[in-house]
This record gives structure tokens, C-alpha cells and sequence, in this order.
């Protein structure tokens, strides 16, 4: 009996011996990998930062149609606007648009909201001239392939923009036809966002974040049109 649990009792330090390099091997190999992840990730980060600080000063351009240059700028405590570098992804940034003799094209505008499956990011160019959206340019969306990301491709959804009229009131306090989105074909205003056949919950959130980014916006931003001036700047 005693020769038995001998046997028994080796064998089990036998399969220790031989579990435990194993578990060694395991385990160092999931600390190597870990440590290529992180180092790949702090690797490519400032390129993938700098690929989107690239990707929205195109669309910068894109949605204020005659710019050539930017620049960034932020709300202040003392809500006030001031410019910031560019070169950031902070929220609440917006960006002055300039053509070729400085003169002030318009404003680029972040704004984000539900759509059907996840958060829609996206930015409009607004026009103090015209007192309209000049259009969008989606920086980020999951949304179902074909379905979803149509708001930046279908035609027709892409003809609400450049006349989607987002003027204020007399007295500059309030945005006087708050955006509002109807069915496919109903549009009559030049408020109203004309939606997507087979995309109406991404168009209709596209539609609802305009109208709360702009009636939350555009009265701040005319109030202090003179800091965006070039020349006219706040020290």
C-alpha cells in the first residue's frame, strides 16, 4: 500500500514538473504579447491622430466650400471665443474657414448624435452670409453599411444642404425655424430635411443633431462674429 502511494505521489510531482515550464511558457508569452500590443498602439497612435486631424481639415474645406485655410477655436469660461491650435481632437472645437484674401468663408461646425446603431459624428459648414448650412461631412459613423452611410452619398439627401435655411430671429437670440426632418418627397421648407427611403432612422438623427447643434450654436457664434475676423481678433 505504502509502495502504491509512493507511485502515486511520484507521478503527481512528475506532472507537476511537467505542468509548470508549460504554465511558464503561457504565461510569458501572454506578457510578450501584451507588450507588442501596447507598443504597436503607442507606435502608430500619432500617426492615426494625425491621419484624423488630416481627414477633418479636408472636410473643413470640403463643407466651406472656398476656404483655404483654417483656424481652431474654443468657448472659454468667460464664453468667449478664442483660438487653439488646430492640431488637437478635443470636443466643442469649431473652425473658421478663410479664402484666399482672409476674408471669413464660414464656420465648421462638430456635432454627434444617435443614429441607428451607434454614435454619427459629423461636421456642417454654417454661412453668416447666407445664414444657411452649406453641408456635411460625416467624420465618424458605424452605422450598416449601404443603409446608414448613405446620408453622406444618396443625391437627394445631399440637396438639403447649401440652401437648409438656419437664420435667426430679429434680435439674434434664438434660431427662427428650428431644422426639422419629414418623409421623403414632403419637404416645402427650406428648413426641413427632406429623409432617406430605407435609411429614415440615420437621416432623421442626422436631422435632430443639426437642429440641436445649430439652435445651440449659431446664436453664440453671430453674437461674436468679430472674433473670427482676421484683423479683428481679441487679444
Amino acid at each position: 500500500m505504502s509502495d502504491a502511494t509512493d507511485t502515486t505521489q511520484m507521478a503527481h510531482a512528475a506532472d507537476k514538473a511537467k505542468i509548470w515550464p508549460m504554465y511558464r511558457a503561457v504565461v510569458g508569452l501572454g506578457f510578450l504579447c501584451g507588450f507588442i500590443i501596447v507598443g504597436v498602439y503607442e507606435g502608430t497612435k500619432p500617426i492615426i491622430q494625425r491621419n484624423r486631424i488630416e481627414m477633418r481639415e479636408q472636410a473643413i474645406k470640403d463643407v466651406l466650400p472656398g476656404a483655404v485655410t483654417t483656424q481652431a477655436f474654443m468657448l472659454n469660461e468667460q464664453e468667449q471665443f478664442v483660438t487653439v491650435p488646430s492640431a488637437q481632437e478635443n470636443g466643442g472645437l469649431l473652425f473658421a474657414g478663410y479664402d484666399e484674401s482672409d476674408q471669413l468663408v464660414g464656420l465648421a461646425i462638430e456635432a454627434q448624435g444617435m443614429g441607428y446603431q451607434d454614435v454619427v459624428r459629423l461636421l456642417y459648414g454654417y454661412s453668416f452670409e447666407s445664414e444657411t448650412i452649406l453641408g456635411i461631412r460625416v467624420l465618424e459613423s458605424r452605422e450598416t453599411p449601404g443603409l446608414g452611410d448613405r446620408i453622406e452619398s444618396d443625391p437627394v439627401f445631399l440637396k438639403n444642404f447649401g440652401t437648409l435655411d438656419v437664420r435667426l430671429t430679429s434680435d439674434g437670440s434664438s434660431v427662427a425655424n428650428p431644422i426639422e426632418f419629414v418623409k421623403p418627397g414632403e419637404k416645402t421648407d427650406d428648413w426641413q430635411i427632406d429623409g432617406i427611403s430605407g435609411a429614415t432612422i440615420t437621416s432623421r438623427a442626422t436631422a435632430t443633431l443639426l437642429r440641436e447643434s445649430s439652435t445651440s450654436w449659431l446664436p453664440k457664434v453671430n453674437a461674436q462674429k468679430d472674433a473670427f475676423l482676421k484683423g479683428k481678433r481679441s487679444p
